[in-house]
């Protein structure tokens, strides 16, 4: 054979195998970062071991070593990579592992998480110069922090010739700032705790305000047990008061002939509402005159004093008439001087001195070293429709119901011989003296006794109120400090009483009332109290365009709104 040049030798088998032993070992020599100088073995898959000169590297090329890497990148799978790690790492991985398993969500130890990739993934070629992402974790909560000079001397000796590995890099920068971060935040507690030394204050406040109230409550509680009235008491006075009345009713029908057809007594006021506190030595009795037929006409404009009229027809009241006017003085000094004259046999009862429009002969007499006093009023009962003023009155609709208020406003009402300021005051030719003011008193008795939404409110087998128990607290508190500045005299328990029923007009359900809110039901209905002494403003429950407190100083009443708003704000020290 002949041609140009020199004849070409071909190429024996042990030549070309030699070359590809090579480029074989070449690919095998080149191993990721972080383990150079270090024994690798390979080739598990045909049982063969060969050790990597730590020169070799030098030799290849740049872009061997690019080819080499990614190839080995690709050819393992993410999760068998997490099972690998340096000896020195697998040292420390126990204990790391169990400090993750309380700061990573309580992760998996290293070796269980090498047994479930063993046993989920086929075996390929061990390479630890790889870090695993778990060992990683575990670092990262059980380590401290390291500062971003050690992380980048750190990347510096895993990563010299693989710049394109950067995302490994930055996943283990991230973890370590995490935990640096952790760290900062347990360096951070100190000051948080002084942050929330604002909350601990709020929460002490807190405390004391719930204290006060439970002293409040028991201070309550316990003026409430003080008021009661002791059973064998009310029953001496209960006696005593009966005898009397009973005495005085057989005098009028028997050595009288005006007042021969006296009704039975209408027992009113506050110890026949069971409201009466501290001692039964209050009693008002109502000894009422009936008249079939009568006129009355309204004496000034408040719709709460009349005059009236008697039509023609026998009746014994017409001694008393004046000008066709039923004269209530003339009739109230008759009736003084009857029972004046019963009472002389009974030498342990006196009649006291008669008080300027006062509707009532007051008596007053001892049991067992208590003095009694006993207001016998006397009064006019009309069977006939309410008044007009009294239409937007008595607002019971959504408390007691509708059925219930046209119950009460069916029955009769009475009149008795009572007037405001002078009595020589004339209006269209009526003395005041002269004029009789409209009692809802029978009514204010019924509705007090039956004061729940529910039937069944303060029975047996019913929930109990404190609807009562604010009251007497109330009249209590405003006799204390009658007792303490005499000013207030002209401040009654009428008035304690019409604002409860204006109360429960507006709080209209019995769970508004219920007797574990004592406190807090007590300070509204003191609330309310204050308000309308404020605005000099209370208006009859019956008849709203009365204002109960028209004829008193409004500088009082601004002066007891202040002293009852004082008491509830520092928590009744007048009780203690």
């Amino acid at each position: 054979m002949t041609g140009r040049g020199r004849p070409r030798k071909a190429a024996s088998p042990d030549t070309k195998g030699a070359k590809c032993k090579t480029k074989l070992a070449e690919m095998n020599q080149a191993t990721l970062p972080g383990c150079q100088g270090k024994e690798v073995k390979k080739g598990e898959q045909n049982g063969t071991t060969k050790e990597q000169k730590p020169g070799a590297q030098k030799k290849k090329s740049h872009t061997e070593e690019k080819l080499s890497i990614q190839k080995i990148q690709k050819d393992k799978p993410t999760e068998e990579i997490k099972q690998q790690r340096t000896p020195t790492e697998a040292t420390k991985a126990p204990m790391q592992g169990r400090k993750a398993k309380t700061c990573a969500d309580k992760a998996k130890t290293t070796n269980q998480t090498a047994e479930e990739i063993t046993k989920t993934k086929p075996k390929t070629p061990k390479d630890t110069t790889k870090d695993s992402p778990k060992a990683l974790k575990a670092a990262k909560c059980g380590g401290k922090a390291k500062s971003p000079e050690q992380l980048s001397e750190e990347t510096t000796k895993v990563q010299p010739d693989a710049p394109k590995d950067t995302t490994k890099v930055s996943i283990k920068t991230t973890m370590a700032k995490t935990c640096a971060g952790k760290a900062k935040a347990t360096e951070k507690i100190p000051g948080e705790t002084t942050r929330t030394q604002p909350r601990a204050l709020k929460d002490t406040k807190k405390a004391d305000r719930h204290e006060d109230k439970a002293a409040v409550d028991l201070i309550l509680h316990t003026t409430l047990e003080d008021l009661k009235i002791k059973r064998i008491d009310r029953s001496d006075a209960s006696q005593v008061i009966n005898e009397i009345v009973k005495n005085i009713i057989r005098h009028l029908k028997e050595k009288t002939q005006c007042f021969k057809e006296v009704n039975e007594p209408l027992n009113t006021g506050s110890y026949y509402e069971n409201l009466k506190i501290s001692n039964p030595d209050e009693f008002d009795v109502m000894l009422a005159m009936p008249v079939d037929r009568v006129n009355i006409n309204p004496f000034r404009q408040d719709g709460a004093f009349y005059s009236v009229q008697l039509k023609r027809g026998k009746n014994p009241l017409k001694v008393f008439e004046e000008n066709d006017i039923l004269s209530a003085s003339e009739m109230l000094k008759e009736f003084r001087k009857e029972v004046k004259t019963c009472v002389k046999q009974f030498k342990d009862w006196e009649v006291t001195k008669k008080k300027k429009g006062c509707p009532a002969v007051t008596l007053t007499t001892k049991v067992k070293s208590i003095t009694i006093s006993l207001d016998v009023v006397l009064s006019i009962v009309v069977k006939s429709s309410w008044p007009p003023f009294t239409k937007d009155g008595i607002k019971i609709d959504h408390w007691l119901g509708a059925k219930v208020k046209q119950e009460y406003k069916r029955m009769p009402y009475y009149l008795v011989p009572k007037y405001e300021g002078s009595g020589t005051v004339e209006d269209d030719g009526v003395l005041a003296k002269d004029v009789w003011r409209i009692s809802f008193s029978h009514v204010e008795k019924a509705i007090l006794k039956n004061h729940g939404s529910e039937k069944t409110c303060c029975e047996k087998a019913g929930e109990r109120c404190c609807r009562k128990e604010c009251l007497k607290l109330l009249k209590h508190l405003l006799s204390l400090l009658k007792e303490k500045d005499s000013s207030f005299d002209k401040f009654c328990s009428y008035h304690a009483k019409t604002t409860l029923l204006h109360a429960c007009c507006s709080r209209t359900k019995d769970s508004d009332w219920k007797t574990s809110d004592l406190r807090h039901c007590f300070e509204l209905l003191l609330k309310d109290f204050e308000a309308h002494l404020e605005k000099g403003a209370l208006h009859n429950f019956f008849i709203p365009t009365q204002n109960l407190l028209s004829n008193l100083n409004q500088n009082k009443c601004r002066s007891l709104a202040h002293c009852l708003k004082e008491q509830r704000e520092n928590g009744f020290p007048i009780f203690q």
